[in-house]
Order: C-alpha cells, then structure tokens, then sequence
C-alpha cells in the first residue's frame, strides 16, 4: 500500500480543514441545534456555506456534482470534515444520507438517479434508510425481517404493498424520500427475499408515530418509529432487483461502517487537541497535569489509538479501491475504531476532569455521540461472531 498522498488530496484536505476553523467552529454553539439534530434551515444554512467552499458531497461521482473522491480520498477528507461534527453535515457526508447516495451510485437505475440521487447529492433534500425494526424484527440479524411487501394484485405491472413497523430510522423527519427494505416472494421480477424500495417520506401509508429519545443528538432529523400501513409503490420503485435486498445492504453497509469511522476518528483527534492544550495549561500539585504520568500515559494512548485507527481505515479503504467487496476489512476496522474512539475520548474527559463533563468544551458531547457507534451498524459483538466464523473456515481475516 502507498500511504502518500497526492497533492491534490492535500490540497482539499486543508481547504476542508480552514472551511472547519473558519466557517463552522464559530457556529457550533448555534442555538438552531437541538435534542434531534440541526433544524432543517440550519441544515441548508450550512449546506451553503459548503457549497461555496466547494466542499459539497466529495465522495459522490462528479456527474452527480461531488469530486469523485476514491475510498481513501475520503479517508482523509472525511476525517478533516468530522474534526467539528457539523461540517460533516454541511459537506453532505453524514448519516444516513452519504451511504444513500454510494447506494443509489451502484445500483438505481437513471430515472431513479435523476429524481432522487441528484438532488440528494446537491444538499437540497435528505433521506432515510428503513431497515432497523423493533423486536422480533430485524436487527442485528436482518434475517429477522418482518415488514412485508406483496403485490396489489395478480395483474401485470400491479403495485406492491408495503406493511410493517421500522425503529431508529435516522434523519426520517425531514426527510423527501426513504430507501425501505421488505421482504418479497417469488415475483416475476425475481425470487423471493429481501428487496427494496424507493418512496416519498409523504406517501400514504407513511406514518412517522414518535421521534425516540436517544443519547446522541448531531443526526439530522432525530431517530424515528415509523409505521407503513398499506404503502403503495409501483413496479418503477424497485431499487435494483426483486429479491437481492440483503446483497444490497452490503453494498452500502462495508463503505458505511467505513464512513463513520473516518467521521469520528476526526472527532476523537478534536477531543485529544482540547485535552492535549488543558493538560499543557492547567498546572496541579506544582507542575503542568502533563508532566504527572497518570495523564501524561492517557495523552500518549490517545496518540497510539489515533494512530492505530488511521491505519486501519487506510487498508480496509485500500481493499474497497481495488473493487473488493470488503465485508470483513470493514467490520475490523469497525470494532477497532469504533472502540478506539470511545476509549480516546473517553480519556480525554478525564484528562479535562470537572471541566470535562460540562459542555464548556464539545468534548462531553463527543462522549454522547461516540458511545453509540459501538451500536449502530452492526455492534461489535455480531461484528467479532462474523471475522470469528471466517477465521474458524480457514479464510483469515485481512485481505492479501
């Protein structure tokens, strides 16, 4: 693998880093942020405020508007960006909307990209993706699918109907439209399994019951209960083909795991600076807290955690860019960073002491935000039961 990166990506990446220092650290106290995310007229503020940086959605192909960037182009980007969460949402590169757009890339047809992938990649709207259900539905297993689409009728061409109950649907308040996965039978179309859908979020049979209570607050939109009751879509809404809904997910899920590590490795390297300068400027027991070894060891586990991540991130990004699918290099590298970040920035609350648990600095709000990234795409648990299989099947789990 080469480590070096081109001069054009550096360039970018300091371009990204002055957007941060000087267009969004100003605004991170802005007072349109709420229990549910920014609100939508910030949302698009900021979206501006990028788009005349010229940062707007990197990863996504230049004919869709973005710069194209290649999976390690985005490594470096992605973390720059995530340095101050919010420019990940002015730049167009977070939760859930970033892995919509790679998904639609690969696999909507042109009609769909025209009506959903290019305004989604410009900014102008959100999406939400409908997989998650709650018990005894889909979860960490997504065998477990309950929601159900079947065929109006046994005519030609007849629509299907959706029906069932989605949980933890990020970003699903505000949102235009919704990626929804169900299950199908055996169609003309293609065999039965999983198959998915593309919806406007104000179709009938779309009812959003609650927005949940979560311990993060940074995803735009909130985390929602969604019930579809007799949601009609026509044939033309297939996202890909019948029955390959679960080969899909995989398409977007490898990159995504990916994503939020990048995102958060750049969060996690925010609260190491902020612990870093207290640590220099905050003297205890006649000498700087840096020097008494208890948080001067803390800072350099930071340090070598940080480290570890980046280089994880840059091979699991190196497999993506040679066209392997990598499922299990993704699912390392979200253990490993997923659990590396939590631990750094965790560290540094407790390097910041009382002035930690305040939000005087961002760092008690990274601490909310990072706990759930051990969670959502698949928690470590499933993550370490699946590289466990390969290794048991003589695989290995690091790619060639």
């Amino acid at each position: 693998m080469d480590f070096t990166i081109p001069d054009e990506l550096l360039e970018l990446k300091e371009r990204t880093e002055r957007f941060v220092r000087d267009e969004i650290l100003p605004r991170e106290n802005d007072k349109r942020q709420g229990a549910h995310g920014p609100s939508e007229a910030f949302r698009l503020e900021l979206v501006a405020l990028a788009k005349r940086a010229g940062l707007v959605s990197p990863h996504v192909a230049r004919e869709w508007g973005g710069l194209g960037l290649d999976h390690r182009g985005k490594a470096v980007v992605f973390e720059a960006a995530g340095y101050a969460p919010l420019a990940t949402i002015a730049m167009n590169i977070f939760a859930p909307d970033e892995a919509n757009m790679h998904l639609l890339e690969q696999v909507a047809d042109e009609r769909q990209q025209e009506e959903f992938l290019r305004p989604l990649a410009s900014g102008a709207i959100r999406s939400c993706f409908m997989m998650t259900e709650p018990a005894p539905g889909a979860g960490a297993d997504p065998a477990m699918l309950l929601t159900a689409a079947r065929r109006a009728s046994n005519e030609a061409g007849a629509d299907f109907v959706i029906d069932g109950t989605k949980w933890l649907i990020t970003g699903a308040v505000g949102a235009r439209f919704a990626i929804i996965m169900a299950r199908t039978e055996s169609d003309p179309l293609g065999p039965a399994g999983a198959t998915m859908f593309l919806a406007p979020m104000d179709a009938p049979g779309i009812h959003i019951e609650r927005v949940l209570d979560t311990l993060d607050t940074y995803m735009t939109g909130g985390h929602a209960v969604v019930r579809l009751d007799g949601l009609r879509v026509p044939e033309t809404a297939v996202l890909g083909k019948v029955g390959q809904g679960f080969r899909y997910a995989q398409v977007r899920l490898a990159p995504a795991r990916l994503t939020h590590c990048m995102r958060w490795l750049g969060a996690a390297r925010r609260a190491h600076d902020i612990a870093t300068d207290y640590a220099r400027r905050r003297t205890a027991f006649g000498k700087p807290l840096g020097e008494h070894e208890g948080v001067g060891f803390m800072l350099a586990d930071n340090e070598m955690d940080i480290h570890t991540c980046r280089m994880v991130i840059w091979h699991a990004a190196w497999v993506l860019d040679q066209g392997e699918r990598g499922r299990h290099e993704s699912s390392m590298a979200k253990v490993i960073c997923s659990e590396a970040i939590w631990r750094v920035v965790d560290r540094s609350m407790q390097v910041l002491g009382g002035l930690g648990i305040t939000d005087d600095t961002i760092v008690a709000r990274l601490f909310r935000e990072v706990r759930p990234f051990r969670i959502y795409d698949g928690p470590s648990e499933v993550h370490r039961w699946s590289i466990a299989q390969r290794v048991l099947r003589g695989g290995g789990a690091v790619a060639s």
